[in-house]
C-alpha cells in the first residue's frame, strides 16, 4: 500500500506553500479584501486534480490506441452546496477533442476507461458528488 505525504506551510495572511510527492511546490491562497492573490484556491484545485488525473489517463490511452488528436482540453464545473461545510455535490466534466479524422470509438473508450476504471480522483469525487461526463469532438 502506498502512502503519499505532503507538507503545507503558512507563509503570510491566507497564503500557504505546499509540496507534492515529487517535491514540486505550489501556493494555496484565499486572499482577504485588498490583498493580492498569490495562489490557487483549494476547491478549484480539487476540480483541476480531477481533470489532471483523467487527462493523464486519456492521453496515455490514446497514445497506446494510436488515436491521435491535435488538441484536448477538459472543462470541469462543480456546484457547491449552500450550507457549510460547502462541498461539491454536482460535478460535470466536459472532454473536448480537436483534430482531423478523430477516431470517435477510441476516444470514447479512452474516456470510459479513465472514468470507470483508472482515475482514482474520479472515484473519490463519486463518494460525495453526482459526477456527469460528456465528450465533444471538434473536427477541424
Amino acid at each position: 500500500m502506498v502512502t503519499n505525504t505532503v507538507t503545507t506551510v503558512w507563509k503570510e495572511n491566507m497564503l500557504f506553500e505546499s509540496d507534492n510527492t515529487s517535491g514540486d511546490t505550489f501556493f494555496i491562497d484565499a486572499p482577504d479584501e485588498g490583498i493580492e492573490s498569490k495562489g490557487l484556491r483549494p476547491k478549484s484545485m480539487m476540480l483541476a486534480s480531477l481533470a489532471g488525473c483523467s487527462g493523464l489517463d486519456i492521453v496515455s490511452l490514446l497514445k497506446k490506441m494510436r488515436a491521435e488528436v491535435d488538441d484536448f482540453k477538459m472543462v470541469v464545473h462543480g456546484e457547491l452546496t449552500d450550507v457549510h461545510p460547502k462541498f461539491y455535490h454536482k460535478v460535470a466534466v466536459e472532454y473536448h477533442f480537436y483534430g482531423t479524422g478523430l477516431k470517435e470509438d477510441k476516444i470514447n473508450k479512452a474516456v470510459d476507461l479513465s472514468v470507470e476504471k483508472y482515475c482514482g480522483v474520479m472515484e473519490m469525487f463519486r463518494q460525495f458528488a453526482d459526477v456527469k461526463t460528456e465528450v465533444y469532438l471538434h473536427e477541424q
